[in-house]
Protein backbone atom coordinates (compact mmCIF):
# COMPACT_ATOMS: atom_id res chain seq x y z
CA UNK A 1 0.00 0.00 0.00
CA UNK A 2 1.39 3.36 -0.99
CA UNK A 3 1.83 6.32 1.41
CA UNK A 4 -1.03 8.22 -0.23
CA UNK A 5 -3.35 5.23 0.15
CA UNK A 6 -2.38 4.87 3.81
CA UNK A 7 -3.09 8.57 4.45
CA UNK A 8 -6.49 8.27 2.76
CA UNK A 9 -7.33 5.24 4.87
CA UNK A 10 -6.34 7.04 8.08
CA UNK A 11 -8.45 10.07 7.20
CA UNK A 12 -11.44 7.85 6.42
CA UNK A 13 -11.01 6.07 9.76
CA UNK A 14 -10.88 9.40 11.63
CA UNK A 15 -14.01 10.59 9.80
CA UNK A 16 -15.90 7.46 10.86
CA UNK A 17 -14.77 7.96 14.48
CA UNK A 18 -15.97 11.55 14.49
CA UNK A 19 -19.37 10.54 13.10
CA UNK A 20 -19.64 7.80 15.71
CA UNK A 21 -18.91 10.22 18.59
CA UNK A 22 -21.43 12.70 17.21
CA UNK A 23 -24.08 10.00 16.80
CA UNK A 24 -23.56 8.94 20.43
CA UNK A 25 -24.27 12.50 21.64
CA UNK A 26 -20.70 13.42 22.58
CA UNK A 27 -18.97 16.60 21.52
CA UNK A 28 -16.22 15.86 18.95
CA UNK A 29 -12.63 16.85 19.59
CA UNK A 30 -10.54 19.18 17.47
CA UNK A 31 -11.30 22.71 16.28
CA UNK A 32 -12.81 21.70 12.93
CA UNK A 33 -14.86 18.90 14.48
CA UNK A 34 -16.06 21.25 17.19
CA UNK A 35 -17.16 23.83 14.61
CA UNK A 36 -19.11 21.16 12.73
CA UNK A 37 -20.67 19.99 15.97
CA UNK A 38 -21.73 23.49 17.03
CA UNK A 39 -23.27 24.12 13.64
CA UNK A 40 -25.25 20.91 13.89
CA UNK A 41 -28.72 20.72 15.41
CA UNK A 42 -27.47 19.00 18.57
CA UNK A 43 -24.89 21.71 19.24
CA UNK A 44 -27.46 24.45 18.80
CA UNK A 45 -29.96 22.61 20.99
CA UNK A 46 -27.37 22.26 23.77
CA UNK A 47 -26.56 25.96 23.61
CA UNK A 48 -30.20 27.04 23.65
CA UNK A 49 -30.95 24.84 26.65
CA UNK A 50 -28.49 26.92 28.68
CA UNK A 51 -30.04 30.22 27.64
CA UNK A 52 -32.07 30.46 30.84
CA UNK A 53 -28.85 30.93 32.81
CA UNK A 54 -28.54 34.51 31.55
CA UNK A 55 -32.01 35.44 32.79
CA UNK A 56 -30.93 36.51 36.33
CA UNK A 57 -28.22 38.79 34.95
CA UNK A 58 -30.61 40.12 32.31
CA UNK A 59 -33.26 40.79 34.94
CA UNK A 60 -30.74 42.54 37.19
CA UNK A 61 -29.51 44.69 34.30
CA UNK A 62 -33.06 45.58 33.28
CA UNK A 63 -34.18 46.58 36.78
CA UNK A 64 -31.09 48.54 37.78
CA UNK A 65 -29.93 49.95 34.43
CA UNK A 66 -32.55 49.99 31.69
CA UNK A 67 -35.56 51.07 33.77
CA UNK A 68 -33.73 53.91 35.58
CA UNK A 69 -32.37 55.13 32.25
CA UNK A 70 -35.87 55.18 30.77
CA UNK A 71 -37.03 57.04 33.86
CA UNK A 72 -34.34 59.68 33.42
CA UNK A 73 -35.28 60.10 29.76
CA UNK A 74 -38.92 60.59 30.74
CA UNK A 75 -37.95 63.00 33.52
CA UNK A 76 -36.02 65.16 31.04
CA UNK A 77 -39.34 66.19 29.50
CA UNK A 78 -40.82 67.37 32.81
CA UNK A 79 -40.54 70.14 35.38
CA UNK A 80 -39.70 68.93 38.88
CA UNK A 81 -37.89 70.44 41.84
CA UNK A 82 -37.33 67.08 43.52
CA UNK A 83 -40.13 67.58 46.07
CA UNK A 84 -43.34 68.89 44.53
CA UNK A 85 -45.55 67.66 41.76
CA UNK A 86 -44.17 66.73 38.35
CA UNK A 87 -45.52 68.62 35.34
CA UNK A 88 -44.90 68.17 31.64
CA UNK A 89 -42.41 70.54 30.02
CA UNK A 90 -42.16 69.22 26.49
CA UNK A 91 -38.88 70.16 24.80
CA UNK A 92 -38.26 73.20 27.02
CA UNK A 93 -35.59 71.51 29.14
CA UNK A 94 -33.70 70.25 26.09
CA UNK A 95 -33.79 73.64 24.41
CA UNK A 96 -32.65 75.36 27.60
CA UNK A 97 -29.75 72.98 28.19
CA UNK A 98 -28.60 72.93 24.56
CA UNK A 99 -28.54 76.74 24.51
CA UNK A 100 -26.74 77.10 27.86
CA UNK A 101 -23.08 78.21 27.49
CA UNK A 102 -22.28 76.69 30.90
CA UNK A 103 -23.15 73.25 29.54
CA UNK A 104 -20.88 73.68 26.52
CA UNK A 105 -18.08 74.83 28.82
CA UNK A 106 -18.66 71.68 30.89
CA UNK A 107 -18.48 69.52 27.76
CA UNK A 108 -15.24 71.21 26.70
CA UNK A 109 -13.64 70.73 30.14
CA UNK A 110 -14.77 67.10 30.20
CA UNK A 111 -13.09 66.36 26.87
CA UNK A 112 -9.93 68.27 27.86
CA UNK A 113 -9.60 66.20 31.03
CA UNK A 114 -10.42 63.05 29.06
CA UNK A 115 -7.78 63.59 26.37
CA UNK A 116 -5.00 64.90 28.61
CA UNK A 117 -5.65 62.19 31.20
CA UNK A 118 -5.39 59.53 28.50
CA UNK A 119 -2.15 61.05 27.18
CA UNK A 120 -0.67 61.07 30.68
CA UNK A 121 -2.01 57.84 32.11
CA UNK A 122 -1.55 55.48 29.15
CA UNK A 123 2.24 55.80 28.71
CA UNK A 124 2.85 55.77 32.47
CA UNK A 125 0.58 52.78 33.03
CA UNK A 126 2.11 50.89 30.11
CA UNK A 127 5.67 51.47 31.30
CA UNK A 128 4.90 50.68 34.93
CA UNK A 129 2.88 47.62 33.95
CA UNK A 130 5.77 46.31 31.86
CA UNK A 131 8.22 47.03 34.65
CA UNK A 132 6.20 45.38 37.42
CA UNK A 133 5.53 42.32 35.26
CA UNK A 134 9.14 41.25 35.76
CA UNK A 135 9.95 38.26 37.95
CA UNK A 136 12.46 40.08 40.16
CA UNK A 137 11.41 40.26 43.82
CA UNK A 138 12.14 43.96 44.21
CA UNK A 139 9.69 44.70 41.40
CA UNK A 140 6.97 42.91 43.33
CA UNK A 141 7.69 45.12 46.35
CA UNK A 142 7.53 48.25 44.21
CA UNK A 143 4.29 47.03 42.63
CA UNK A 144 2.67 46.91 46.06
CA UNK A 145 3.71 50.52 46.67
CA UNK A 146 2.43 51.60 43.26
CA UNK A 147 -0.98 50.06 43.95
CA UNK A 148 -1.56 51.78 47.31
CA UNK A 149 -3.71 54.59 45.79
CA UNK A 150 -6.20 51.90 44.76
CA UNK A 151 -7.04 51.42 48.44
CA UNK A 152 -8.12 55.04 48.90
CA UNK A 153 -11.46 56.59 47.99
CA UNK A 154 -11.68 59.60 45.69
CA UNK A 155 -13.04 61.76 48.52
CA UNK A 156 -10.14 60.85 50.81
CA UNK A 157 -7.61 61.62 48.08
CA UNK A 158 -9.24 64.98 47.35
CA UNK A 159 -9.22 65.95 51.04
CA UNK A 160 -5.57 64.93 51.37
CA UNK A 161 -4.45 66.95 48.35
CA UNK A 162 -6.56 69.89 49.43
CA UNK A 163 -4.71 69.94 52.74
CA UNK A 164 -1.29 69.39 51.18
CA UNK A 165 -1.74 72.23 48.68
CA UNK A 166 -3.02 74.75 51.20
CA UNK A 167 -0.72 77.79 50.83
CA UNK A 168 -0.84 78.55 54.55
CA UNK A 169 -0.78 75.15 56.25
CA UNK A 170 0.25 72.68 53.55
CA UNK A 171 3.55 71.42 52.17
CA UNK A 172 4.85 74.94 51.55
CA UNK A 173 4.67 75.82 55.24
CA UNK A 174 5.67 72.40 56.54
CA UNK A 175 8.73 71.96 54.31
CA UNK A 176 9.66 75.64 54.09
CA UNK A 177 9.39 75.73 50.30
CA UNK A 178 8.15 79.17 49.20
CA UNK A 179 7.56 78.17 45.56
CA UNK A 180 4.82 75.78 46.74
CA UNK A 181 3.01 78.60 48.54
CA UNK A 182 0.60 79.27 45.69
CA UNK A 183 -3.14 79.27 45.49
CA UNK A 184 -3.18 76.06 43.48
CA UNK A 185 -6.93 75.60 43.71
CA UNK A 186 -7.79 79.26 43.18
CA UNK A 187 -6.06 80.00 39.89
CA UNK A 188 -7.91 78.92 36.73
CA UNK A 189 -4.60 78.46 34.89
CA UNK A 190 -3.35 75.91 37.42
CA UNK A 191 -6.37 74.16 38.83
CA UNK A 192 -7.28 72.16 35.72
CA UNK A 193 -3.79 70.68 35.39
CA UNK A 194 -3.74 70.00 39.11
CA UNK A 195 -7.01 68.06 38.80
CA UNK A 196 -5.52 66.01 35.94
CA UNK A 197 -2.43 65.28 38.07
CA UNK A 198 -4.54 64.05 41.00
CA UNK A 199 -6.68 61.91 38.67
CA UNK A 200 -3.55 60.34 37.17
CA UNK A 201 -2.10 59.72 40.64
CA UNK A 202 -5.26 57.86 41.62
CA UNK A 203 -5.95 55.80 38.49
CA UNK A 204 -2.51 55.02 37.02
CA UNK A 205 -2.11 52.08 39.47
CA UNK A 206 -5.38 50.54 38.26
CA UNK A 207 -4.37 50.63 34.61
CA UNK A 208 -0.86 49.50 35.57
CA UNK A 209 -2.44 46.38 37.01
CA UNK A 210 -4.26 45.77 33.71
CA UNK A 211 -1.06 46.11 31.68
CA UNK A 212 0.87 43.98 34.13
CA UNK A 213 -1.54 41.11 33.55
CA UNK A 214 -1.37 41.65 29.78
CA UNK A 215 2.43 41.60 29.68
CA UNK A 216 2.58 38.38 31.68
CA UNK A 217 0.43 36.69 29.03
CA UNK A 218 2.99 37.33 26.28
CA UNK A 219 5.06 34.18 25.57
CA UNK A 220 8.68 34.47 26.64
CA UNK A 221 9.69 32.68 23.45
CA UNK A 222 9.02 35.90 21.51
CA UNK A 223 11.55 37.80 23.60
CA UNK A 224 14.04 34.95 23.43
CA UNK A 225 13.80 34.90 19.65
CA UNK A 226 14.22 38.68 19.54
CA UNK A 227 17.35 38.46 21.70
CA UNK A 228 18.82 35.87 19.35
CA UNK A 229 18.18 38.28 16.48
CA UNK A 230 20.01 41.01 18.40
CA UNK A 231 17.02 43.16 19.43
CA UNK A 232 17.54 45.24 22.55
CA UNK A 233 15.07 46.06 25.30
CA UNK A 234 13.72 49.14 23.51
CA UNK A 235 13.05 47.29 20.25
CA UNK A 236 11.48 44.39 22.12
CA UNK A 237 9.14 46.83 23.85
CA UNK A 238 8.00 48.57 20.68
CA UNK A 239 7.94 45.56 18.35
CA UNK A 240 6.72 42.83 20.70
CA UNK A 241 5.18 44.21 23.89
CA UNK A 242 3.14 47.07 22.46
CA UNK A 243 1.68 45.13 19.48
CA UNK A 244 0.81 42.17 21.70
CA UNK A 245 -0.99 44.53 24.09
CA UNK A 246 -3.29 45.90 21.39
CA UNK A 247 -6.52 44.65 22.94
CA UNK A 248 -5.30 45.43 26.44
CA UNK A 249 -4.69 49.02 25.37
CA UNK A 250 -8.19 49.19 23.89
CA UNK A 251 -9.73 47.86 27.10
CA UNK A 252 -7.73 50.22 29.30
CA UNK A 253 -8.50 53.18 27.03
CA UNK A 254 -12.22 52.37 27.09
CA UNK A 255 -12.26 52.29 30.89
CA UNK A 256 -10.17 55.46 31.03
CA UNK A 257 -12.22 57.46 28.53
CA UNK A 258 -15.64 56.39 29.78
CA UNK A 259 -14.50 56.73 33.38
CA UNK A 260 -13.44 60.33 32.75
CA UNK A 261 -17.11 61.17 32.38
CA UNK A 262 -17.69 60.24 36.03
CA UNK A 263 -14.94 62.17 37.85
CA UNK A 264 -17.59 63.79 40.01
CA UNK A 265 -16.63 62.95 43.59
CA UNK A 266 -12.94 63.87 43.35
CA UNK A 267 -13.55 67.22 41.63
CA UNK A 268 -16.55 68.05 43.83
CA UNK A 269 -14.51 67.62 47.05
CA UNK A 270 -11.32 69.14 45.65
CA UNK A 271 -12.62 72.27 43.87
CA UNK A 272 -16.46 72.11 43.84
CA UNK A 273 -16.22 73.16 40.20
CA UNK A 274 -14.30 76.35 40.91
CA UNK A 275 -12.80 78.80 40.72
CA UNK A 276 -15.80 80.03 38.78
CA UNK A 277 -16.58 77.24 36.33
CA UNK A 278 -12.95 76.27 35.69
CA UNK A 279 -13.46 72.64 36.70
CA UNK A 280 -17.23 72.29 36.29
CA UNK A 281 -17.25 69.14 34.18
CA UNK A 282 -20.41 67.56 32.79
CA UNK A 283 -21.03 65.18 35.70
CA UNK A 284 -20.60 67.98 38.23
CA UNK A 285 -22.80 70.28 36.16
CA UNK A 286 -25.52 67.62 36.32
CA UNK A 287 -25.27 67.43 40.11
CA UNK A 288 -25.24 71.20 40.66
CA UNK A 289 -28.17 71.68 38.30
CA UNK A 290 -30.25 68.96 39.90
CA UNK A 291 -29.44 69.19 43.61
CA UNK A 292 -28.30 72.78 44.05
CA UNK A 293 -30.64 74.53 41.63
CA UNK A 294 -33.40 71.91 42.13
CA UNK A 295 -33.91 71.59 38.37
CA UNK A 296 -34.34 67.87 37.91
CA UNK A 297 -35.58 68.19 34.33
CA UNK A 298 -32.47 69.94 32.94
CA UNK A 299 -30.26 67.72 35.11
CA UNK A 300 -31.89 64.67 33.51
CA UNK A 301 -31.12 66.11 30.08
CA UNK A 302 -27.43 66.38 31.04
CA UNK A 303 -27.55 62.80 32.36
CA UNK A 304 -28.91 61.55 29.03
CA UNK A 305 -26.16 63.44 27.21
CA UNK A 306 -23.58 61.78 29.47
CA UNK A 307 -24.94 58.32 28.70
CA UNK A 308 -25.02 58.96 24.95
CA UNK A 309 -21.47 60.36 24.92
CA UNK A 310 -20.13 57.50 27.02
CA UNK A 311 -21.83 54.84 24.90
CA UNK A 312 -20.65 56.48 21.69
CA UNK A 313 -17.03 56.67 22.86
CA UNK A 314 -17.06 53.05 24.05
CA UNK A 315 -18.43 51.82 20.72
CA UNK A 316 -15.92 53.96 18.82
CA UNK A 317 -12.98 52.51 20.73
CA UNK A 318 -14.24 48.98 20.22
CA UNK A 319 -14.70 49.69 16.52
CA UNK A 320 -11.12 50.93 16.27
CA UNK A 321 -10.00 47.60 17.68
CA UNK A 322 -11.47 45.74 14.74
CA UNK A 323 -14.02 42.94 14.54
CA UNK A 324 -11.92 40.61 16.69
CA UNK A 325 -11.29 43.08 19.49
CA UNK A 326 -12.70 40.60 21.96
CA UNK A 327 -10.34 37.85 20.84
CA UNK A 328 -7.11 36.75 22.42
CA UNK A 329 -4.08 38.97 21.99
CA UNK A 330 -2.06 35.79 21.43
CA UNK A 331 -4.11 34.69 18.45
CA UNK A 332 -1.97 33.40 15.64
CA UNK A 333 1.06 32.59 17.76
Amino acid sequence: MTTAEMSSAELATQGVAVRDRTAQGGAPSGDRDLDDYLQSGRGRAGGSSLGWMVLPALLFFTVFAVLPLLGVVALSFTNWDGIGAISAAGMDNWLAVLSDPVMYNAVWLTFVIMVVSWLVQTPLSLLLGTFTAGSQRYRAVLAVLYFLPLLLSSAAIAIAYKALLDPNFGLAEGLGLPFLAQDWLGQPQLVLFLVIFVIAWQFVPFHTLIYQGGVRQIPKSLYEAAEIDGAGRVKQFFYITVPQLKYTIITSSTLMVVGSLTYFDLIFVLTAGGPGNSTRILALDMYLTGFRANLMGPASVIAVILVVVGLGLALLLQRLGGKNAGGSQLEGL
